[in-house]
């Protein structure tokens, strides 16, 4: 009971001479929005000195998502680096987004993904970079699963206590506890620019039947005859808007709920 006593008369008397020395503030944590308000308002944007990995299905929306942070990023004067495992970077659909290749290092690494991982490696522990992305959308996922762990641990802590917000993009979740936010992107419904009305793909990309009786015209070539003989684009071509979903599955304590955005083609 003394020695309590005798504390915080001690605490008491360096309070009073040199303030509140002993207690601790937590450091804000600094964010770099992603350009879309839909996540920004409930994420308030991703975070600095972190891993934040973005998983989904393809036509998912990973890459509206990694093209809209790319752009808010290069255009508040961010130097921003793009490791492409698999050199699928559309330069076309970057340069219609509205990204500044000037602040942009592209790194392709020609489906080496022991070369991409060092090139992260590099990125990180030369510093100077505000955003660097780690493109794996392409990975098969079995491959993305047998990522050794430490390299995860080794980005983490090369990041942390620095300004660069590291995004990895993946096809399933694969960086584990590593990662301090980890979003879930899915397509719920894609609205086709003749019919301007969701329609659903069932497990082999075709549409349903009931989706052919509600949106019968599906087709942008102007033909007379229903049927058109030959190969035709695929339907990416003629998709005018994507229904995307964003599940948060880390930091688990987010309690606002699903956040819906809708990528549009230009």
């Amino acid at each position: 009971m003394n020695t309590a006593i005798a504390k915080k008369n001690i605490a008491s008397v360096i309070t009073n001479r040199f303030g509140y020395v002993f207690e601790r503030k937590e450091k804000p944590a600094e964010i770099l929005p992603t350009g879309i308000a839909e996540i920004d308002e409930r994420l308030h944007g991703l975070p600095r000195g972190a891993i934040t990995e973005i998983h989904g299905a393809a036509s998912s929306g990973r890459t509206s998502l990694l093209l809209s942070a790319l752009t808010f990023a290069a255009s508040h004067d961010e130097t921003c680096a793009l490791v492409d495992c698999s050199d699928t970077f559309d330069v076309s659909s970057a340069a219609k987004a509205g990204v500044n290749f000037d602040r942009l290092l592209w790194i392709r690494c020609g489906d080496k993904l022991e070369r991409a991982f060092k090139a992260v490696d590099l990125l990180l522990h030369g510093g100077g970079f505000g955003f660097i992305a780690l493109n794996l959308c392409d990975v098969p996922a079995k491959t993305t699963r047998r990522i050794i762990l430490t390299w995860w641990f080794r980005f983490r802590r090369a990041i942390e206590n620095t300004p660069t917000a590291l995004i990895v993009i993946t096809p399933i979740a694969c960086v584990r506890s590593c990662a301090a936010v980890v979003l879930e992107l899915k397509n719920e419904a894609s609205v086709w620019p003749d019919t301007l009305s969701p329609v659903s793909e069932n497990r082999n990309g075709k549409l349903t039947e009931r989706d052919f009786r509600t949106s019968p015209h599906l087709s942008l070539v102007e033909t007379e005859s229903p049927f058109v003989i030959g190969a035709q684009p695929s339907h990416s071509h003629f998709i005018q808007r994507l229904c995307i979903r964003v599940n948060q599955e880390r930091p688990a304590h987010w309690s606002a709920g699903t956040v819906h955005f809708n990528p549009q083609s230009r």
